[in-house]
């Protein structure tokens, strides 16, 4: 039996249904999860002295490619559109192996969790020279992240009118023996798992209209959860009109792509009728809006989103769209932008971090046992130090989205310190950012 104490918190966020605000009460962590919460808690385990420190839940990060934190601020993709972002990337992802696959979404993890990020989705989508998802799910393991892999895709290439070469795409039955083979080999259903995979077909115009229903319907005989890119800028839903015929909603539900166990990233272009589906069918939104900045998609409306009923989580998405995985950062930047649109009410700095954290457990099929602080849930915390100059003078330093730290003092997951006094407790993040870029550095020589 492991015990773990943190003690006398400033303030602890549960993010419970009553959403409590603590202050100078103790959370006692056992076997991974969460015990009991009050004050003047005891243990014979090690203690984390929280004074001067907000206590959330760890915050999640819905949608990623974490491959692409090896090809960040590349030229001639800086100032680019979606589609041509992605046309100017494609030929030197194609350069990319299990070595870079394995870097790169260590770097991309140690980033998250800095944040305060403890449980990640990724979707990759291309496996070129021998690449598979088990290099992402290696790396996971080595930083200590919960992690949600998506075992992505890719199936029409330029030669047959889509955007990605041919020299990236799958054929379809490989793409389906390979997610069948990823499902049974690392999918894990006990509430306590650490990876859990899900099934993700790139998006509408780099896959089929028969790989999107195959893939729901293998998802759904496996039990995992579908995810995929949808609505995400006016491009995108002109070429659902022009090759679909309809609007990105409607070939989703067309396609058996709604409900409780689906999940789409952007949504920047949803309109009313397209919300209402997503919240009658509980179908699930990853909010990115620093890479929908970065690409001038446009600002997802989130407000009418969240008023409808509709489950929204946060991503940082690729770190080739962002350039950055800050966590924090996307909570702040989602206010900000919602304000931006509706107005300085519309959208409070403890809103947006309850969107960070339980609304993307829920996104991701974890809101029975992540995403709050509560007993009985999985110690999955992160604890922000308070008093530096980024809340000096802070009238309310619980608000940590409007004056807060955007790195985390320590942070948990399922119990085990990942980082502790802002250095990673195992992991060494040196030598991997080393690692990262002499890897850079060849790829950009042999462009």
């Amino acid at each position: 039996m492991s015990e773990l104490l943190i003690q006398s918190a400033q303030s602890i966020l549960t993010m419970d249904d009553q959403r409590r605000e603590l202050s100078g009460a103790d959370i006692l962590i056992r076997d991974g999860a969460i015990v009991q919460i009050g004050e003047g808690l005891q243990t014979t385990g090690r203690v984390i002295g929280a004074k001067g420190c907000v206590v959330t839940p760890g915050l999640v990060n819905t949608h990623h490619h974490l491959y692409q934190s090896l090809t960040r601020a590349v030229p001639g993709g800086q100032d680019a559109l979606l589609f041509g972002w992605l046309q100017t990337l494609y030929p030197i992802w194609s350069h990319f192996g299990p070595e870079e696959m394995y870097t790169s979404a260590q770097v991309g993890l140690a980033e998250l969790a800095l944040s305060g990020c403890t449980m990640t989705s990724d979707h990759l989508y291309l496996f070129p020279n021998g690449s598979t998802l088990d290099d992402t799910i290696a790396a996971a393991g080595d930083v200590g992240l919960r992690f949600h892999p998506t075992r992505g895709a890719m199936s029409i290439g330029e030669s047959d009118g889509g955007l990605p070469p041919d020299s990236l795409v799958e054929a379809e039955r490989d793409i389906l023996n390979d997610s069948i083979r990823v499902v049974d080999r690392f999918h894990d259903t006990r509430p306590e798992a650490m990876v859990r995979v899900g099934i993700a077909p790139c998006s509408p115009f780099s896959v089929s209209r028969e790989l999107m229903r195959d893939a729901a319907v293998l998802a759904r005989d496996k039990g995992v959860m579908l995810h995929t890119h949808l609505a995400e800028n006016d491009e995108d839903v002109a070429y659902s009109l022009e090759k679909f015929g309809c609007r990105p909603g409607q070939y989703a539900e067309d396609l058996g792509w709604v409900g409780e166990d689906v999940w789409h990233a952007h949504c920047v272009k949803l309109d009313g009728e397209e919300i209402d589906l997503f919240a009658r069918t509980r179908t699930g939104v990853a909010h990115c809006p620093c890479s929908n900045c970065r690409l001038g998609s446009g600002i997802a409306p989130v407000r009418a989103m969240r008023d409808a009923g509709v489950p929204v989580g946060l991503g940082v998405d690729g770190s080739a769209s962002n350039d950055v995985g800050n966590l924090i950062g996307e909570a702040r930047q989602t206010m900000l932008l919602q304000r931006v649109a509706r107005g300085a009410d519309a959208m409070s700095a403890r809103e947006a971090l309850e969107i960070a954290t339980r609304g993307g457990a829920q996104v991701l099929g974890r809101g029975g046992e992540c995403g709050q602080l509560r007993e009985g849930y999985r110690a999955d915390i992160a604890i922000w130090d308070v008093g530096g100059v980024e809340s000096a003078g802070s009238w309310d330093p619980a608000a940590l989205l409007l004056a807060g730290p955007t790195r985390v003092r320590d942070l948990i997951v399922e119990g085990q310190e990942i980082i502790r006094d802002g250095e990673f407790a195992r992991f060494d993040l040196a030598a991997t950012i080393a690692r990262q870029n002499k890897l850079a550095k060849k790829l950009a020589e042999r462009i």
